[in-house]
């Protein structure tokens, strides 16, 4: 498919790594086109590739809020559309829906499909910052890997193509939240991004030419809260998915979004 090709022409070329002071020249304009706000990152001139550029870490960690029940943004980006599924629809901008229950690969039942689930999209620009963490303490039960397209994640494509996220790649974590509940984090590819990395499981490869769905199970996997889960090769989407009322999101539509800060707060159940 095209949309496969293309991602994989440019994975490779920004991997490449040019004569220094070309190298130069090309991280300056990269820096200066996107206005990236570099203050947290080594000096562009240091990353020896386009993809070490995009997949710069912080010279100083964040710090993560403390509060047991905050529930932090897994990344930078911009808040595209926050908001409970009517049935098994949720939607990815304003107007546009995707089937839940497709995002996720039939991973939740029609009876519990029928108690209602919130979302929460998250879109990374080729601007932000490409590592994403946990949003809360949490215990991954499995990851699934779903081939699909690369269509572009912009909101320019969302508001052309219906149910552009379940057409697209995606890797799909199921998560426990210890004595509250499951919530899914799904990892949705996109044109241009060389691919999607997991520090815990080096075995899921994206952007692949397999067309096979492939499930990852995992005992006793647990990531706390802002630990590194793995990051894009160019910005994407992240999807959270969770059952309604689990989390009491405090965010409005096109709202930018840092890691660490808090964007919710976890339902206790009763406490």
């Amino acid at each position: 498919m095209l949309d496969k090709m293309i991602s994989n022409l440019f994975g490779a070329i920004f991997g490449c790594k040019f004569p220094k002071v070309i190298q130069k020249m090309i991280n300056r304009w990269y820096v200066s086109y996107f206005k990236i706000d570099m203050s947290e990152f080594w000096n562009p001139d240091t990353y020896e590739s386009l993809n070490k550029l995009f997949t710069r870490e912080f010279i100083k960690p964040r710090d993560i809020d403390s509060d047991k029940s905050s529930f932090i943004s897994p990344c930078d980006g911009t808040c595209l559309s926050c908001g409970s599924s009517v049935g098994d629809l949720a939607f990815s901008v304003k107007g546009m829906g995707y089937s839940v229950s497709e995002l996720l690969w039939n991973a939740i039942s029609d009876d519990d499909m029928q108690k209602g689930y919130d979302f929460l999209n998250l879109y990374l620009s080729p601007s932000d910052y490409h590592h994403y963490h946990s949003p809360f303490d949490i215990k991954i039960k499995k990851a699934i890997y779903v081939p699909g397209r690369l269509y572009s994640v912009a909101i320019s494509k969302l508001k052309k193509i219906s149910s552009l996220y379940t057409k697209n790649e995606r890797v799909i974590l199921e998560c426990e939240i210890e004595n509250i509940g499951k919530i899914w984090l799904v990892f949705v590819g996109a044109l241009n991004v060389g691919k999607m990395n997991f520090v815990f499981d080096s075995r899921i490869k994206t952007n692949a030419k397999a067309n096979d769905v492939n499930i990852y199970k995992y005992d006793n996997l647990f990531i706390k809260k802002g630990d590194k889960i793995g990051n894009f090769e160019l910005g994407s989407t992240i999807v959270i998915i969770s059952p309604k009322g689990l989390i009491k999101y405090n965010l409005s539509e096109l709202q930018k979004v840092k890691f660490t800060q808090s964007i919710g707060k976890i339902s206790l159940l009763g406490e």
